[in-house]
């Protein structure tokens, strides 16, 4: 269905609600992402850092915005790291590229240097979102899709979907199988902030949320199977 895709994952969906990283979710996602690659696809992937740092809102930690907002970025770095290891346990190439300079680490973030990574079959690692606090991770993920000009993103979560109210609390909830971008924006669907949403709209990027709780479901999507909310 597609030559190239971005997968953003979530930070809770890698610790299995009891860890800041579970081993054998890692594992099952590593493997669906090389079903991807052996399937000539090109990845990049963006993960958050929900599971071991979410801002200000840290279990009641008062932190200056921007400094939490580097905290955040260095809990992506950290699961990036995890990712690439267990990618490459499977025999996968993956490098991680950061926005913000660690060369200690791991490289530095380019557009051509992902780009060239990707078209050589190796899975690039997108850590520390854009490199600067007041942008969340869904921004960082639209900035890089429309960067690398991917044909679709992926974006894993806890949810199935995108529904019209919170399917936990009304029992009534419908959910949508197709979204509009302006759509979303004016019902004020909270499926990404709306920096996110203006970049994916006006660089006509096709979103497909879904839920993780199946780790195959991410080798499915790029299947063409019909899972999940498309935006676009």
């Amino acid at each position: 269905m597609y030559k190239s895709a971005l997968i953003k994952l979530s930070g809770e969906a890698l610790s299995g609600g009891d860890s800041i990283l579970d081993g054998e979710i890692l594992r099952k996602i590593a493997a669906q992402i090389k079903k991807c690659v052996n399937d000539g696809i090109n990845i990049a992937v963006v993960i958050g850092a929900g599971n071991i740092w979410r801002g200000a809102r840290q279990n009641k930690i008062s932190v200056e915005r921007v400094k939490a907002d580097h905290m955040g970025m260095l809990g992506t770095l950290i699961n990036c790291i995890g990712m690439q290891d267990y990618l490459e346990k499977e025999g996968v190439e993956a490098s991680v590229l950061s926005a913000v300079p660690v060369e200690q680490f791991c490289e530095t973030y380019s557009q051509e240097k992902a780009r060239r990574y990707m078209n050589e079959g190796r899975v690039v690692l997108l850590a520390c979102g854009v490199g600067y606090p007041f942008f969340s991770t869904d921004t960082g993920m639209m900035l890089r899709a429309a960067e690398l000009n991917v044909d679709i993103v992926l974006s894993a979560r806890a949810v199935d979907g995108v529904y019209d109210k919170d399917p936990n609390r009304y029992p009534d909830a419908v959910k949508y199988d197709r979204l509009g971008y302006d759509t979303m924006l004016e019902n004020n669907l909270q499926v990404m902030d709306q920096t996110a949403a203006a970049l994916g709209r006006d660089n006509k990027i096709k979103v497909l949320l879904f839920s993780l709780a199946d780790p195959d479901n991410i080798h499915r999507v790029m299947c063409g199977e019909s899972i999940g909310t498309v935006i676009e």
